[in-house]
Parts: structure tokens; sequence; C-alpha cells
């Protein structure tokens, strides 16, 4: 299901970063090469059916090349 982040808390955690991420050469070859981090974090997202929940996202991010891959983990509410 498709979902729209509608605002990020400000509470976010790293879970891996650099070689501890197991899909570090997949996203250097997929987006370029940086300084990857596997990180996670509360969302407000709003579903592709209207209705809008509160859900743990992951992602990765680089400095310079953003946020990618965005997953919802599971509701938190």
């Amino acid at each position: 299901m498709r979902f729209r982040i509608i605002r990020l808390s400000g509470k976010r955690e790293t879970i891996a970063e650099g070689r501890g991420i197991r899909e570090l050469s997949r996203l250097n070859k997929a987006y370029g090469n940086g300084r990857w981090r596997k990180l996670k974090g509360v969302a407000l997202i709003e579903l592709s059916n209207g209705t809008t929940r509160r859900a743990e996202l992951h992602w990765y991010e680089a400095h310079g090349i953003g946020r990618k891959e965005i997953k919802r983990k599971r509701y938190v509410d």
C-alpha cells in the first residue's frame, strides 16, 4: 500500500551506518557513493484510502543524496 508522509517526528534513530549496512554496494550503485545510514523513526502518514495513521518507518539516507527507499514497518497506536 502506498503512503504519503505528512509529518516525521523529531526522534530518529540510527540502525546501521557505513559497512554495517548489508546493502551498501547496491545503494552505492543505485544512488551514488555517500556516507549511508539506515534510520528509523515515527511519522504521521496518509494511506492511499485517505486515512491517517502513525507508523514506524525505516529508510536509507546519505548526505547530499537524501532519503531513499522508505518502508512502513508497523503502525504505532
